[in-house]
């Protein structure tokens, strides 16, 4: 092919070469064409020989454009970019990736790009991407061991004493606390876990951080995902120290006042000391606004949100505006923001003042001692470490003279947080900020290079406070849909909804927090130790019913869309274009947008992920089957935790609770208690024909129900599906059904009928089961497949041995002919 480098152009911007480039290239590849093969026609070789050379013209021009992205100097745009897919690709394998193996890929690719300078461009760069990629994984790696968290490996009753080191208040009057276990007893856990959170219902007066209680609780570990690719809550409570959680069977025991921690390193009783600082806050704040008011203003400070209403934390939802409560961008943006501008302007007031003094660096400086405070008192939370870090990196370009807002300063921000703490990366939370920040900055970017044009309205001076006013509102806007259309499918993609009505909701909303709610409680936060915040409280809360009253006006419109489980391939090829479309300066961006809109189209047309049609909580109490978007289950009241997600991940919302069949006398009674008793063969027969009279009974796809002993169910398929309450209904259930689930831990695993047979010892392991009973032969898909990762590998621990992976003993015996 000839060579397609860039021809003479002349003033008016046509090709003077272009001619005779046709003729040649097409000559070139006629011959081509023609060469072995059938004679074609001229049209045909001609069309053919066409392609050819637009596709070589393509190719010149993307490689001149790759060009001048790599003299722009993109490259520590791409640097997080390449730690993060280092950090994901650690923690979605299936097992611990060899360190050493890690270890040695980062040092040769680092040699290599170190020394090997004289390289083509193309080979530094992937020698560039190969080493942070190592590095994200190294990093992830380093985390993890760094955290070590001890993970409970089964639900257990104990009494549990130790220290509080953290305490969250609820709505209902009741109590969260994360407690430092120091001892378990009555029984004595082999292997406890360091933290537990355990809630405490009814209690007037909570405990004070440092406090060391005993209390009687019950204790689960962390839970797995509901369903297979959905939310792994076992992951963020291994990385942030969390072994358990639990409530509180009864109040606790106050053991010892804090004042009496003495042991306590000096780091544990400063982090103690802030924590406490938090709380009164928070609690002057709820005294002074009480209700919801008083609720979201102290989230707004010290990032409680769980004292907040159930409804008001929906509307907020509903409506797009719970950025709002979250610690994030848009608080400290504000509050550093009012800081600067407002010492700015006191400052100018003061012309000798402005004059001698960088008054900008000073008010930059006051700037960030300000977020700096803010973030001490927020508890560090995972969205105000983002904001903070972004903020300060922002300030301190100012104190360096050096451009604020910035893709760099973005990069540099989400460098730092991949270096601390690299699991984030699988948060929506860090996903969504991002996201939504660097769709704001580049769209600032573009717009600051856009043609200027004067504004002919702006000539009349009586219009100006017009014009401000609509530049407020347009900023609002334009903001509201950038954000919110840059973190939608991220929303689609963890959370399974879309709020429709986000943009009218910000832009009523957004001005009461701009102009009354942040000034006036920054302005509260300020004269709070000389005890004046009252009154400026009083207006914060003013704006704040203003801003729920939006939401629940809003969120009365509807317009809150439930997607189901979306395609592996949606979130990586959706966040290659929109990374493309944000970071790259050049046309190539283009591209970004153009896969990003095929990715949400091929989405939107396909058929998307199948259904199950059975579902196994991971725990075998909860069971439930799909028909379309109704899902009939084995419980009256389903748990909420995990039907709520089950609903959301498959779109249906419609309920069919069990059909609960009368108390028969001829049947035996067995309680709690007599898990270990057997029945005979005249009890036995009597169980198996009360099943089987209750699948006569009841529709196909619903459950009949014997309460506290067992359900059955007819599945579309014909098979026959029984769930059990008591180890004892074992043998009538596996002599019925072709599917038996049951929570208790049994030493066996399948039925001698032939029945497939599902355990609490089985389901820990495995994790929840969803399964697809469409084809010849039921697809089962489970969620862990072989546990091994350090925040699932307290499923495999077997407490009698002390080891992983052994078999698990069972709690409750049962006979041979049990099966």
């Amino acid at each position: 092919m000839p060579n397609l480098e860039a021809p003479e152009q002349q003033e008016d911007g046509r090709d003077l070469a272009l001619p005779s480039l046709d003729r040649h290239a097409v000559a070139s590849i006629t011959l081509r064409i023609k060469t072995g093969q059938r004679e074609r026609t001229q049209d045909q070789v001609s069309l053919i020989a066409r392609f050819y050379l637009a596709l070589g013209r393509m190719r010149v021009a993307i490689g001149r454009l790759i060009e001048e992205e790599a003299v722009h100097g993109r490259a520590i745009l791409l640097a997080p970019i390449y730690m993060g897919v280092g950090a994901i690709f650690w923690f979605t394998f299936d097992s611990d990736p060899p360190l050493q193996t890690v270890l040695a890929a980062l040092l040769l690719l680092t040699c290599g790009f170190v020394f090997k300078r004289e390289a083509g461009r193309l080979l530094r760069h992937l020698l560039f991407a190969g080493m942070l990629t190592s590095l994200g994984m190294a990093l992830a790696h380093w985390e993890s061991w760094r955290a070590s968290t001890i993970m409970l490996d089964s639900a257990v009753t104990t009494t549990v004493t130790g220290r509080i080191e953290r305490r969250e208040t609820y709505d209902n009057g009741r109590w969260r606390y994360v407690v430092k276990v120091e001892t378990t007893e009555k029984p004595s856990i082999h292997r406890p876990p360091e933290r537990v959170t355990i809630f405490v219902r009814k209690q007037a007066e909570p405990f004070n951080l440092g406090d060391r209680i005993q209390v009687r609780a019950r204790l689960t570990p962390p839970a797995g995902p509901a369903l297979l690719r959905l939310n792994d809550f076992a992951f963020s409570a291994y990385f942030n120290g969390i072994g358990a959680n639990g409530f509180a069977y009864g109040p606790p025991i106050l053991l010892s006042l804090s004042g009496d921690n003495s042991e306590a390193s000096w780091l544990a009783k400063a982090d103690i000391w802030l924590a406490g600082l938090r709380n009164s806050i928070g609690d002057r704040i709820r005294r002074t606004l009480p209700g919801d008011t008083g609720a979201f203003a102290a989230a707004l400070v010290t990032d409680e949100r769980r004292a907040i209403s159930d409804d008001t934390t929906e509307a907020l939802r509903v409506a797009g505006l719970t950025h709002i409560i979250a610690i994030s961008g848009l608080n400290m943006a504000l509050s550093a923001g009012i800081f600067y501008v407002g010492l700015r302007y006191l400052f100018s007031l003061f012309s000798g003042l402005a004059q001698a003094y960088p008054t900008k660096k000073i008010a930059a400086f006051g700037a960030l001692l300000t977020v700096t405070a803010y973030y001490l008192i927020s508890g560090f939370g995972v969205s105000a470490e983002r904001a903070f870090i972004m903020m300060a990196i922002m300030l301190v370009a100012v104190l360096f003279d050096r451009p604020s807002l910035s893709l760099r300063n973005v990069a540099l921000s989400a460098i730092v947080i991949l270096i601390l703490s690299p699991s984030q990366v699988l948060g929506p939370s860090f996903q969504m900020s991002y996201a939504a920040t660097l769709a704001l900055v580049s769209g600032y970017t573009l717009w600051k290079r856009r043609p200027h044009r004067e504004n002919m309205l702006s000539r009349f001076r009586f219009l100006g406070p017009l014009l401000f006013v609509a530049r407020f509102f347009s900023g609002i806007l334009s903001t509201s849909f950038i954000g919110g259309a840059s973190t939608a499918i991220f929303s689609i993609e963890h959370f399974h909804r879309l709020a429709t009505y986000g943009l009218p909701a910000n832009l009523a909303a957004m001005p009461i927090v701009s102009f009354i709610v942040m000034p006036f409680g920054m302005a509260a936060m300020l004269m709070m130790p000389f005890g004046l915040d009252g009154p400026f409280w009083k207006v914060t809360g003013e704006g704040l019913e203003l801003v729920i009253l939006v939401a629940k006006t809003v969120a009365g419109w509807g317009g809150d869309i439930t997607f189901g489980r979306q395609p592996p391939w949606l979130m990586p090829t959706f966040i290659a274009g929109f990374l493309m479309m944000s970071v790259l300066r050049t046309k190539l961006r283009h591209l970004g947008l153009l896969l990003a809109l095929a990715t949400i189209g091929a989405a939107a047309l396909g058929s998307g992920v199948s259904k199950p049609d059975l579902m196994i909580s991971e725990d075998g109490v909860l069971v439930a089957l799909r028909q379309d978007n109704i899902l009939a289950t084995n419980r009256e009241r389903p748990q909420a935790f995990i039907f709520e997600q089950w609903q959301k991940a498959l779109v249906a919302f419609e309920h069919q609770p069990p059909t609960m069949l009368v108390a028969d006398s001829s049947l035996p009674k067995i309680s709690k208690a007599e898990r270990r008793r057997r029945l005979n063969d005249d009890e036995q027969k009597a169980v198996r024909g009360a099943m089987e009279d209750a699948l006569d009974r009841t529709m196909q796809g619903s459950f009949a129900c014997q309460k506290g002993a067992w359900c059955v169910a007819m599945l579309e398929n014909g098979a026959v599906l029984v769930t059990i309450e008591n180890a004892a209904y074992l043998p009538p259930a596996c002599d019925t059904a072709n599917i038996v689930v049951t929570s208790i831990r049994l030493r066996l695993d399948h039925c001698r009928s032939g029945a497939t047979l599902y355990t609490g010892a089985t389901l820990r392991r495995t994790g929840s089961i969803e399964m697809d009973l469409s084809g010849d032969k039921p697809t089962v898909l489970t969620a862990f497949e072989d546990p091994q990762r350090p925040w699932t590998r307290h499923r495999t621990y077997d407490w009698r041995t002390g080891t992983f992976g052994a078999p698990i003993a069972p709690v409750s015996p049962v006979s041979d002919n049990a099966e």
